[in-house]
């Protein structure tokens, strides 16, 4: 991963979290619905791209159209896993602590 995707990832994901009203509010925020509402976004991102180009192979959308959605759905994507990957070594982290 390189700092750019990773910088485009954190970006996404910040936007995402304003998009389902989280602000930073760790007394009533909750991680799990955080992560629902992620992936709901990419799989909804990832729909209409598949959408889009379907379109667009058939003459009912514009190219710069169909480029756009997929951008937003690869982004979508490298975010979820980016969360994922420090989600993985957190756990790794923790496993390895001794008690």
């Amino acid at each position: 991963m390189t700092p750019l995707i990773a910088a485009r990832a954190y970006g996404a994901a910040i936007k995402q979290t304003e998009t389902l009203g989280g602000k930073d509010d760790a007394a009533g925020g909750d991680f799990g619905a955080m992560l629902r509402g992620a992936m709901e976004n990419t799989v909804k991102s990832t729909q209409n791209a598949e959408s889009m180009m379907t379109q667009q192979a058939s003459g009912k959308a514009e190219l710069i159209d169909a480029v756009t959605s997929v951008a937003n759905a690869e982004t979508s994507l490298q975010t979820v896993i980016a969360v994922r990957d420090q989600v993985i070594s957190a756990y790794q982290q923790i496993m390895q602590m001794s008690v």
